[in-house]
Parts: structure tokens; sequence; C-alpha cells
């Protein structure tokens, strides 16, 4: 419990020291107007209130990553809190912040056109081929992901392809969602509905919190035990946990989705606890799910103990989704019937609401390439229409393929866009006219986590299976 308490006050302690460190480093403007006033369309560019962005960011994020990887990534042990919390701080909520407080100054710009101002047309280029596919990729599993667990608790017909079943009913039923998410306004779905399903998600998350601090705080793992890698494969710790545990701690997806809401933000002041506080409270909820997972399966009766309980439970599984069975077995247990019900559709609309603002998200790098004026829905449609042809396409592709290429491509867009920051704060603080600022190095808070990340993405591609496989000498 130790491990935990302090783990938890870290990340909100961080959120009002380095936050706003990053915060006075960036330089907020609160009289400059932002996008949200200055072209407001009803369509993308709607100013909304600070309370009602948060949540929205908060969802949008807060997709499969934050819990899925969480579970997954506490398979290697305690560190994976010291990922979470450290990751969140000064790695997840830079790029965040950055992110979105760059699109608000460059007039309400997709991350491509953020990165590529900062990093050369080249790059912006290619950044508008990897952010679309992995947008694709990553809108492929939150509708795959979410119709399974749909199919879980109310099973319709499914659709036989190869070695797999599809729920292809709850994926078309997804999949007009998400098309009416893409194509309506921002504030007509998305602005109204997503409030509620993050305070669900953020329910579910202080539910399994206080279960676990009141009655199970003796069997939760501690740092004390150690920071050797549990993991039963051959894969080392570094940099597979720091892969593994994406959204919990810093992911490229969060850049895409962050230029949607600075569309809505109506003054600069607000950034820091919209963009830098919805990535803490996933790191939040991500430690809260970690510490669930090792510790819900401690049977010291049976000498488990912790994570060791979890390792023994995904080895009586083989094959499964060990993941979402954690998932529903510590909801059911901890919440109750109805609670572990709401707990399972806050995971259900956790990845959904992030699908089609990925979605969204790519509609509207297309738009910026095009510089097409978003009013005229057939406009819309022209866009969003090959998008969809693209995404149903790769529903009946491997679920786990598309999983563990996307896993790779969203940290490595978390990379170019740390890096673009890194570019940006660098020009700020070295003006062509030679005049001195206030802070000569503020540039490193994004250079040092852009660096990090770069090594695990190197890292990454050469030893895990789906890249070159090499072992560790």
């Amino acid at each position: 419990m130790i491990t935990f308490i302090v783990a938890l006050v870290v990340l909100v302690v961080g959120f009002f020291t380095y936050g706003k460190l990053v915060e006075r480093l960036f330089g907020v403007e609160p009289e400059r107007k932002t996008p949200a006033l200055t072209k407001t369309d009803g369509v993308d560019f709607v100013p909304m209130a600070p309370w009602r962005i948060f949540l929205v960011q908060f969802l949008n994020i807060a997709g499969l990553g934050p819990i899925f990887g969480a579970i997954m990534g506490i398979f290697y042990g305690p560190a994976a809190f010291l990922w979470i919390v450290f990751g969140t701080i000064f790695a997840g909520g830079v790029h965040d912040y950055l992110s979105g407080m760059l699109s608000i100054r460059k007039g309400g710009v997709s991350l491509p056109d953020i990165i590529g101002d900062e990093l050369g047309q080249g790059v912006k280029v290619f950044m508008r081929i990897l952010s679309l596919v992995l947008l694709i990729l990553l809108t492929t599993t939150f509708l795959s992901g979410p119709a399974t667990l749909l199919q879980g608790l109310a099973p319709l017909s499914t659709f036989d392809f190869g070695l797999s079943t599809i729920p292809i009913v709850w994926v078309l039923i997804i999949f007009g969602y998400y098309a009416l998410a893409t194509v309506l306004p921002v504030d007509k779905l998305i602005g109204r509905f997503y409030p509620i399903f993050g305070g669900m998600l953020l329910f579910m998350g202080i539910g399994i919190m206080i279960v676990m601090l009141g009655w199970h705080s003796a069997e939760m793992p501690e740092v004390m035990d150690g920071l050797h890698n549990r993991q039963t494969s051959d894969l080392p710790l570094f940099p597979m946990m720091f892969v593994s545990i994406a959204c919990g701690a810093i992911s490229g997806f969060h850049g895409t989705q962050s230029p949607i809401m600075a569309r809505c933000v109506t003054n600069e002041r607000q950034g820091r606890w919209i963009f830098y506080g919805a990535m803490v409270a996933e790191g939040i909820l991500a430690l809260i799910w970690a510490a669930a997972a090792g510790t819900f399966f401690a049977d010291p009766e049976k000498g488990l103990y912790g994570i060791d309980g979890l390792q023994a439970f995904a080895a009586d599984h083989p094959g499964e989704n060990i993941a979402a069975l954690v998932i529903d077995k510590v909801s059911r247990s901890w919440l109750g019937a109805v609670g572990g019900i709401l707990a399972i559709i806050g995971v259900i609309a956790a990845p959904i609401t992030s699908g089609d603002t990925a979605l969204r998200s790519a509609r509207l790098i297309v738009a910026d390439f095009l510089k097409w004026d978003q009013r005229p829905i057939p406009r819309r449609l022209v866009i969003a229409v090959p998008l969809f042809l693209c995404v149903f396409g790769m529903v009946f592709v491997d679920f786990n393929i598309v999983w563990r290429y996307f896993a790779w491509t969203n940290q490595t867009l978390a990379c170019f866009t740390l890096w673009a920051g890194t570019a940006w704060l660098y020009r700020k603080e070295h003006p062509k006219d030679g005049l001195r600022r206030d802070y000569r190095f503020g540039w490193l808070v994004a250079a040092i986590p852009a660096a990090f990340m770069t090594v695990v993405c190197i890292s990454y591609i050469l030893i895990a299976p789906e890249g070159f496989h090499l072992h560790l000498l």
C-alpha cells in the first residue's frame, strides 16, 4: 500500500509543480484569442466549457491503453509503478500539453502540421502518413475490442472468418456510431455525452481504489519487493514494459486528440488543466488498475503473493485476453453486480469514445492537408467514407497483429511530437533578434523524454517478436 499511496501523491504533486513549470516555460498568453473564438464554424471550432473539455479529453485519450496496458505492464513487476508515475509527469504530461497548446498557437492545426512546422516539410508528409496509419490501426482495435466485450454481455450474430470469429452485428452497430461522431459537429455527440462516460470511467477507478485500499492493502505489490523483471517470457523489461504501458505513461495517440479539444478551448490558461491534467488523471487510472491486477489474485494459502498470483492466473488461461478477464473479475468481485456492470460499461465506453475521435482526427488531418472547409457535410463525407472503408477492412485482420504494430507506431509518433516541442521551445528561447529569455534551457523538458522514447522505440523494434527479434548480449 505504501508504494501505491506514494505514487498517487507524487502524481498529484507533479501536476501542481512540474505541470506549472511546463506551463511557465511555454508562456501562456491569457489575452490571446484562441482558434475557438477566431475560427468558430459550428462543426470543429466550437467554444466549450473547460470542465466539459477536460472530461472529453480524458475520455478521448483513456481508451483501452491505460487499463489494458497497465494490467499487462504489471506482469513485469513493481517497476511498472515507477514508469506510470515518472512517465506521466515527465513525458506524457509534457507531450499532451505541448501538442494541445501548440495546436492552439498555430490556429488549431492537426498534429502533422504542428510537427512539420517545426521539423520540416518532409517530416510533415511522413507524419501525415504515419498519423493516418496509426489512427486507422487504433480505430480498428477500438472497434474489435468493445465489440468482443459487448458480445460477451449480449451475444448477437457472428461471422466466421478463417480462424477467428467476428461479432459482426456489434461491429456494425459501433461502426455506425463512429460514422455519426466523425461527421457531426463536435458539440452534438462528443461534447454532450462524453462527460457522462468520462464520469463513469472515473467512478470505476475510484470504486476499485476504495475497495483495494480498504480491504486488500496487505496484498498490494510494493517497489521494495524488487524491480527485477517478473515476466515469464524471455523478453527484457526494457524496452518492452515501456511500450506495453503506453497510454498510462505516454502515447503518441494523445497528440492526435489534443488538437480536437484545442479547437474548443477559450483561454490558454485552461491548457494545463485540460491537457496536462487529463494525462495525470489517466496516469492515476493506470496506477489503480496496475495495483488492482497485482493485488486481486494474491492467495497466501497457496503461497502466491501479488504479481505471482496474477502470473499463475495467466498460466491457467493460455491464449485468452488476460486483461479483459482481469477487468471482469476485479469489477464484479470488488464492486458487486451493479458496480461491476457499470465498470464494464465504462471500460467499453472508453475505447469506443477513443475510436470515434480517432476517426474524427483522421478526417481533420486530411482536411487540413486539402485545405477544405468542413462546414459543408458533403466535404466531410468525401473524406470520411474512404477512412470508414479502410477501418472496416482492417477488422478482418488478426487483432493481435493490429495491436502489436499499433503499439510501436504509437510510441514512435510520441517521439516526433516531443522533438517538435523541443524545437519550438528552443526557438522561443533563442529568437533571431538575440533577445535574452528567462529560461535558457527550458527546451530540455521536451528533449529529455524525446531522447529517452527514441531509444525505447529503436530498442523495441530490434527486440520485439514483430520486429527483428534480436536478443540482448
